[in-house]
């Protein structure tokens, strides 16, 4: 295993055999055939050469665990950017490494049948986003998605799709995702997780966490938190039976630490937590 990576602790990293078939019955249920999804491809990335990884030799071999990542037209909250539909926007913050270095990770400890490669999701791309059960979005504070983008992410939502929201910080950058939160459910508000929720011990037992740092934070400020975004939540945003639909990883940045998992500029520490919490919250979304 790499330097940086997390190795298990406390409990056995391995699916079991129960939990996994179960899930897999959960994937096949909503409608995940392969004839129905879109094509891979590459998009350009926004911060170039630092988040470029090569294509793994097996990138075009189905899986049981596929990595959506949400595409999205960006609002101008950080001022840079091109055609969100060929990528170089925000939403690739983080992108392809980051998503590939995790998926090799899950790939390593648990028994989940995962792709080695991420699915970048169009929204407005026709039903294709009911496909893919699991959906990661970049920077969400940077979102501006269109009415009919709300109404079709709430729909797979309440299909049972489930949202990680990660990689934003601070009062500035929580403001317009707030307002998107409220367009997709105004009757329902986030709420922070206790310690004792299911999601923090599906494989590792996480109970003391602590924020998971942005990497150009630290670089150029000295220290890992954009704005005013120093202290970490875990919120999420849940259905009629509690389930967590929408898990929101404020004033953190899990997506840096796989980005730079194998980069010494970056703490080993906050891979640990990234990585653990990424297992525990894909082992989640496939069990419940």
């Amino acid at each position: 295993m790499r330097a940086g990576h997390a190795r298990p602790t406390r409990r056995s990293a391995g699916l079991p055999l129960a939990a996994a078939l179960g899930a897999l019955c959960v994937l096949l249920a909503t409608g995940r055939a392969a004839r129905a999804q879109a094509p891979f491809r590459d998009y350009l990335p926004l911060e170039g050469a630092e988040s470029a990884a090569p294509l793994p030799p097996d990138y075009r071999k189905p899986a049981e665990f596929v990595f959506g990542r949400l595409m999205y037209p960006p609002n101008g909250l950080f001022g840079f950017g091109g055609d969100w539909k060929q990528g170089d926007s925000p939403w690739t913050i983080d992108y392809p490494l980051g998503d590939r270095d995790f998926l090799r990770i899950l790939r390593r400890l648990t028994t989940i049948d995962a792709r080695s490669v991420e699915q970048p999701v169009d929204p407005d791309d026709g039903d294709d986003i009911f496909n893919w059960p699991f959906i990661y979005i970049d920077t969400p504070g940077a979102m501006a998605l269109t009415d009919p983008q709300v109404a079709k992410l709430r729909e797979y939502l309440l299909r049972g799709g489930f949202l990680l929201c990660d990689s934003f910080f601070g009062s500035r950058e929580w403001a317009p995702f707030a307002i998107t939160l409220h367009r997709l459910f105004p009757d329902r508000q986030p709420v922070e997780l206790s310690n004792d929720n299911p999601i923090f011990h599906t494989v590792y037992d996480l109970t003391r966490r602590y924020q998971v740092r942005n990497e150009r934070s630290m670089r150029y400020r000295g220290v890992g938190y954009r704005g005013d975004g120093a202290v970490p939540h875990w919120l999420g945003v849940l259905d009629d039976k509690g389930r967590i639909m929408i898990m929101i990883m404020y004033n953190n940045d899990m997506g840096d630490a796989w980005q730079y998992a194998d980069n010494p500029i970056y703490p080993q520490r906050d891979v640990d937590m990234a990585m653990k919490l990424g297992v525990n919250i894909v082992v989640y979304d496939m069990t419940h």
